[in-house]
């Protein structure tokens, strides 16, 4: 047998190369919230969409940027996926839901929902500067960034483009370990990218069984609590899975308007987040 030893180099540190821009046409947003994942598959998506609505049910006005570029499910989760965008003094109008959320999405440019995206990073930044520059969001107390999973490009686009108006990350997660572990990463972006973290949401925490009531924890359940009290971060709130959380997105209908225990949990989320960003709830 060869004998000898084998070196192993340190890898680099890492660095990030921030563009010289910072945009000066985003205007008019009080407050602008980023919902991260470390994964895909938690929920995030559904999470921003009903976070949306409930802010909106309690009399703000809310503004919903999904920034997945490549897989843009926000508008049929609002029931709105067959509306067109329009154009007023040279800024694209985002599109109104019934549940006073306006919405802008990729998926109101592309010819159907089954038209693939197959863009590089250059053109990814291109459509969320857009989103973010060239949509009016004139009086608008929140603007809720739904990103992709993970982060890459559309994630530091906004993190660059708007650091001065950007309040924080939510991270969403689901509590087994696996996504635990990429929630860590998502800390470590916002450190990187000095994004203050607003707060962990741990999805799917728990299945309450609709006929007997009884309660199983399908994914385990307590690690969001525990990451965010490890790393000095607010605890916003447990989501468990409810079907009609489910069932509603599919069919273009928040469950916060028509379940009563989802609708309870997210006024708690959203009663949490308007305290930590404004001091008081409005009203």
């Amino acid at each position: 047998m060869p004998k000898g030893s084998i070196k192993v180099n340190e890898p680099p540190p890492p660095t990030l190369t921030v563009p010289p821009e910072h945009s000066t046409k985003y205007k008019g947003v009080k407050h602008t919230i980023l919902v991260m994942s470390g994964k895909g598959g938690v929920g995030k998506s559904t999470f921003s969409v009903n976070l949306a609505v409930s802010l909106a049910s309690m009399g703000y006005r809310v503004g919903l940027i999904d920034a997945d570029i490549n897989g843009p499910d926000d508008p049929k989760m609002l029931g709105v996926s067959e509306m067109k965008l329009y154009a007023r003094d040279n800024l694209i109008m985002p599109v109104q839901s019934k549940y006073g959320v306006s919405v802008i999405s990729m998926g109101f440019m592309l010819p159907n929902e089954n038209t693939a995206v197959i863009w590089r990073g250059a053109l990814r930044h291109k459509a969320i500067k857009q989103f973010l520059e060239d949509v009016y969001w004139e009086n608008t107390d929140f603007v809720i960034v739904d990103f992709p999973p993970g982060t890459g490009d559309e994630a530091i686009s906004v993190a660059q483009l708007i650091p001065e108006a950007t309040d924080g990350v939510i991270i969403v997660i689901t509590p087994q370990e696996v996504a635990l572990l990429d929630a860590k990463k998502v800390l470590n972006f916002a450190e990187m990218l000095k994004v203050k973290v607003i707060g962990l949401v741990e999805n799917m925490s728990g299945f309450v069984c609709p006929h007997c009531g009884n309660e199983v924890d399908i994914f385990k359940k307590g690690g969001g609590e525990s990451i965010a009290r490890s790393n000095n971060i607010d605890f916003l709130g447990r989501i468990p899975i409810i079907p009609e959380i489910v069932n509603s997105s599919d069919s273009g209908v928040p469950a916060v308007t028509t379940d009563r225990t989802t609708k309870k949990i997210y006024e708690e989320i959203s009663t949490k987040i308007v305290k930590k960003l404004s001091g008081k709830p409005k009203g």
